[in-house]
């Protein structure tokens, strides 16, 4: 058996479908280093500890005890603070990217210069500030901007001019408050149009598409409410997006290839993991949002449940560089993605909370537990919640319509007092996508 370490915070559902992808590979051992409970990743790891993901010397003695053939890391936060180079250097092969290269997520200032660096195409207009010194005027020339902390936010620092900022003095003064703890700010006019992603499986010679995935940020139905780490997510069995066509598909992956090279130029070492690509479709075409270094959370629940290749093995070639041997195969459905969350999340959730999944066992969906654990063995469909996403419950079909139909049957099935948003992958709200961009297109 191949021993696997997954390295996670576990107080997420991205570290539990992982544990299942990898405890589903024909011939792997699970074996988890977790920041924190997770009842489904415990149980189906062979051996797990829980410990601080910063706190290499504990992860070095956990894997020299394992020997691990191959490690997996999935947060952000760890492969940024250079998990995947400790285990490097116990010569055990990791599936993530090395702290330097990993500034591809955890700067994006570095992402920016680099893609001006290497003339790679796809970057909307934009500064880099060290200082309030022009940010002023620099605002008042783009009229619509973003403000963009440089390290990572959790997908929660970016503020958007006359939605989160309601005057300059307010840009002005977020900005402030990021230089007041030594940060950089990055300065973006903003985009006007659809925004999908696409996890790429790299080698660093070459990426791999898997299908396209749009997430849904904020909190309340009808896009409304304040950003959160994603309510939810659908991709479409054809792995494109009703506005989305093959040649974007084209733009967003010869945009990525590139990015592959410049950071191989750059650094003089390959980029292996997932280079998750956040774009937006414009009236001008595909432009880069970010990347970021891993999978994404709730996107991969759109992705590995779908995947007919066996996962340990895709990460294991990709690790030895040979992906170009590798033809990735994903079952041809639709997937739909709904998070269930405390009251009050994002903002004042309820800690502690008791829920009850009980009625899971009558539902076709697949499910994975995030921030939540046992809360009585004797029950263990009884799970106490944290303050952040609780479970995901995922609808497999042939269309996202009838995707959609499975998941919010199941993410009702959960009693207790939590909330989701209703409207992630509905026909109405697909097609306010599909009209949206249609405009855009309209008023170039």
């Amino acid at each position: 058996m191949k021993k696997v370490l997954l390295v996670a915070l576990g107080s997420t559902a991205r570290a539990d479908c992982l544990a299942h992808a990898i405890h589903k590979s024909h011939d792997s051992e699970l074996h988890s280093f977790i920041q924190s409970k997770n009842p489904s990743v415990m149980h189906l790891s062979k051996s797990h500890q829980i410990g601080k993901l910063d706190d290499f010397s504990a992860i070095k003695k956990y894997a020299k005890q394992v020997k691990p053939d191959l490690a997996i890391i999935s947060p952000d936060y760890a492969i940024a603070i250079g998990v995947a180079d400790i285990l490097s250097e116990l010569n055990i092969p990791v599936f993530a990217p090395k702290k330097s290269l990993a500034r591809l997520e955890s700067s994006k200032s570095f992402t920016r210069r680099l893609l001006e660096k290497y003339q790679i195409a796809g970057s909307p207009e934009h500064k880099v500030f060290e200082s309030l010194e022009g940010i002023r005027d620099y605002m008042l020339y783009l009229k619509d901007f973003v403000v963009k902390p440089d390290g990572l936010t959790g997908g929660k620092g970016v503020k958007v001019f006359g939605e989160h900022m309601k005057t300059i003095d307010e840009a002005v003064d977020y900005c402030t408050e990021i230089f007041s703890s030594k940060g950089i700010v990055v300065i973006e006019e903003k985009l006007i149009g659809e925004e999908f992603s696409i996890q790429f499986f790299t080698d660093g010679k070459v990426c791999l598409p898997s299908p396209i995935v749009q997430d849904h940020k904020r909190a309340f139905d009808g896009d409304l409410g304040p950003n959160t780490g994603g309510m939810g997510s659908y991709s479409s069995s054809n792995h494109l997006l009703p506005f989305l066509t093959k040649e974007h598909l084209q733009d967003a992956q010869h945009i990525t290839n590139k990015v592959a090279f410049a950071l191989k130029e750059e650094f003089h070492e390959y980029f292996c993991g997932i280079m998750y690509g956040g774009f937006m479709l414009t009236a001008d075409g595909v432009k880069l949002i970010e990347y970021n270094a891993r999978f994404g959370d709730p996107e991969i629940m759109n992705i590995l449940p779908i995947l007919k290749n066996d996962f340990v093995e895709v990460c294991e070639a990709a690790t030895q560089g040979r992906l170009d041997k590798i033809k990735l195969i994903f079952e041809e459905k639709a997937t739909v993605v709904k998070y269930a969350v405390p009251e009050g999340y994002p903002e004042n959730p309820k800690k502690g909370e008791v829920i009850d999944i009980s009625e899971f066992a009558n539902t076709t969906a697949k499910y994975y537990l995030g921030a939540v654990e046992e809360f009585d063995s004797h029950y263990p469909w009884k799970l106490k919640m944290g303050t952040s996403r609780a479970i995901a419950t995922v609808g497999i079909a042939n269309t996202v319509e009838e995707a959609e139909a499975i998941a919010e049957h199941s993410v009702r099935m959960i009693r207790g007092p939590v909330f989701h948003r209703k409207d992630i992958g509905t026909k109405e709200l697909l097609q306010r996508r599909v009209d949206h961009m249609a405009q855009v297109r309209l008023k170039k």
